[in-house]
């Protein structure tokens, strides 16, 4: 326990347990690492704990396996073909804000590529490819006044050459490219942009859909919100509101996916037969200390403002409660005369609600939750009421946010199948970075899809989630938004380096497809699997031979012969040095009794 610890006082404490010495009763409170050690003693050691144990199994027999990219991060032609300019051209153009001023001009040069992405995406054998659809090559001023058939083209090409590979094309409409002209006009923040992106997605169906059965109306809303117009590391970049404009801009967002889930719902469905849904993405967050009530609390609030902030008013009706008590209350006290989170009419909540034909997931780490007060501040972390860390045993990766933590997937699908009432789940993206030096053999890669699918795996088999599909984030390495070219999530290395832009696989990508061929992980206890890769033939065992009277196998005696032949060389070269020291010696002495005859002969003379 914590005690007096000599010249420091009661200000350092070693103890398994925490003593309160400001309390005359001086009471024990078990700390974290109490729990930890008893279960140590308990265990006897370190056992794998069941739930990074593999399980073998597969995935229902029409699982989708899929990778992703955006727009913005690898087609570059920035001004290409009647381009208008999106918010993130304007971004990436503002000094300092992109690292080492990196910009998507060129980016992995894919409007021009499409055979090369195509070739990568069949290396792989993926059945789908995600990708979205850039607002202002389509519709350079966002508005269907002018529609820009050059950069549509592209989109055709692409879809047919991926049909034509036997790969289904999965659309994302909006992945975070607005057009700037759109933008200048207030963008998300104002309302009428929902008309704007209906309009701009019916043309899209219109032309597209025939060809195309998997679409995403939007990605990731809560950064959209959050961190492109509350923390302003990302495009549009405003940070002078964050109290107030992230909850209007996803508020407006949860708006225009509805619009267009019913406009496809209404008027395309029935013809097309595809499917649409939004893509939502979340950290899984455990508490910092799991046997302390208030940490528990702070852990579900992070999850509940993180994935609830969009999933609950479309699948389960409205904001959750959760959301509108705490930041009503919080609002109520700083003075305002309402809450900052924007209320829907119970007409809005009946048009978003069930907007969805299967739960669109995005998902990368897990986080260790603790409550923080922030006192009146008006701003989303402050009604969150939580700080996160992350757990420093977990692997790191080439980004800061990004710890390498698979249980945490398992536990959010899980809770996404309790919350939700387990809608049917396309992972739409999962991955892992790197940075630094470049590394083919990406071993952390192979290792987080390995572990992080098969979590997946037990969230299907044991825990009955309705999964239905997954995608690796992502086919190339590209422009990592706000990072820039620095972190590198690609199963396929791109030199940026070289003008020509070269794809070439990593490791990963031997693993990934093999994963993809047995549609999840055959038990090797059954034996030899024909999705496998063939392990190298070993040859056959020598047949025995006789040297020096011995029996030995062809490889022994091939070493033992060449042993021989060494400690020939050495004997040898050892009786030449031999030879060559008593040559010396004799011509030595021979000299030394020429020269005494001379002497003598000298002396006799005079």
């Amino acid at each position: 326990m914590d005690s007096f610890e000599w010249l420091n006082g009661y200000e350092v404490g070693f103890g398994l347990h925490h003593v309160d010495f400001s309390n005359t009763n001086r009471p024990r409170t078990p700390k974290y690492s109490a729990h930890f050690y008893y279960n140590v003693i308990k265990d006897n050691g370190f056992p794998t704990p069941d739930d990074e144990k593999m399980l073998y199994g597969h995935f229902r027999k029409d699982f989708l396996w899929s990778t992703a990219t955006a727009s913005y991060q690898i087609e570059g032609g920035w001004m290409s073909d009647g381009k208008g300019l999106s918010i993130w051209d304007k971004f990436a153009h503002t000094p300092l804000r992109v690292f080492d001023d990196d910009n998507g001009d060129v980016a992995c040069d894919s409007y021009n590529k499409v055979e090369e992405d195509v070739a990568m995406l069949q290396q792989l054998k993926v059945t789908h490819y995600r990708f979205s659809i850039s607002w202002p090559r389509v519709l350079p001023d966002g508005t269907t006044n002018h529609i820009n058939e050059a950069g549509l083209n592209y989109y055709h090409r692409l879809v047919d050459a991926l049909l034509a590979a036997n790969i289904q094309p999965h659309i994302t409409l909006y992945h975070w490219d607005l057009p700037q002209a759109l933008q200048n006009v207030g963008g998300w923040e104002n309302e009428t942009i929902i008309a704007k992106f209906k309009d701009y997605t019916d043309l899209i169906f219109s032309r597209l859909g025939h060809k195309v059965k998997f679409w995403i109306t939007i990605n990731e809303p809560y950064n959209i919100a959050n961190v492109g117009h509350g923390y302003g590391v990302a495009a549009p970049g405003i940070s002078f509101r964050p109290g107030t404009l992230p909850y209007i801009v996803g508020h407006n967002l949860l708006k225009a996916h509805a619009e267009v889930w019913h406009l496809y719902d209404e008027k395309y469905r029935a013809k097309q037969k595809g499917i649409i849904s939004i893509t939502i993405n979340s950290d899984w967050s455990e508490p910092r200390n799991p046997y302390k009530q208030e940490d528990i609390d702070a852990a579900r609030r992070v999850v509940q403002f993180y994935i609830g902030w969009f999933a609950h008013p479309i699948f389960n009706g409205d904001y959750s409660d959760t959301m509108k008590t705490i930041i009503r209350e919080r609002s109520l006290a700083a003075g305002l005369p309402k809450s900052r989170l924007p209320e829907f009419t119970p007409e809005e909540i009946q048009r978003i609600k069930g907007t969805y034909d299967y739960f669109g997931f995005n998902h990368y780490t897990t986080v260790l939750a603790f409550p923080v007060e922030y006192g009146n501040l008006q701003h989303y972390d402050a009604d969150r009421g939580a700080g996160t860390i992350a757990d420093r045993t977990y692997l790191d990766s080439g980004s800061s946010w990004l710890k390498i933590s698979p249980f945490g997937f398992r536990k959010i699908l899980n809770f996404i199948k309790e919350e939700y009432g387990n809608p049917p789940i396309i992972i739409t993206e999962n991955g892992v970075s790197e940075r630094g030096p470049v590394d083919l053999n990406d071993i952390h890669r192979s290792y987080y899809y390995e572990k992080y699918i098969n979590q997946v795996l037990k969230a299907y088999l044991l825990d009955g989630v309705d999964v239905r599909g997954y995608t690796a984030w992502s086919l190339m390495d590209n422009l990592e938004w706000a990072t820039g070219f620095s972190e590198r999530f690609g199963l396929f290395y791109v030199n940026q380096s070289d003008p020509k832009l070269p794809r070439v696989a990593k490791n990963s990508v031997k693993l990934y497809s093999t994963i993809i061929s047995c549609n999840g992980f055959p038990d090797p206890a059954l034996g030899p699997n024909d999705c496998l890769p063939e392990e190298p033939t070993q040859p056959e065992t020598d047949k025995p031979v006789k040297f020096l009277g011995m029996k030995l196998s062809v490889s022994d005696a091939e070493t033992g012969l060449n042993i021989t032949f060494a400690l020939l060389i050495v004997a040898l070269f050892g009786i030449l040095c031999s030879f060559s020291f008593c040559l010396f010696r004799r011509k030595k002495k021979s000299k030394e009794n020429a020269d005494a005859v001379n002497v003598h002969s000298i002396k006799t003379d005079m």
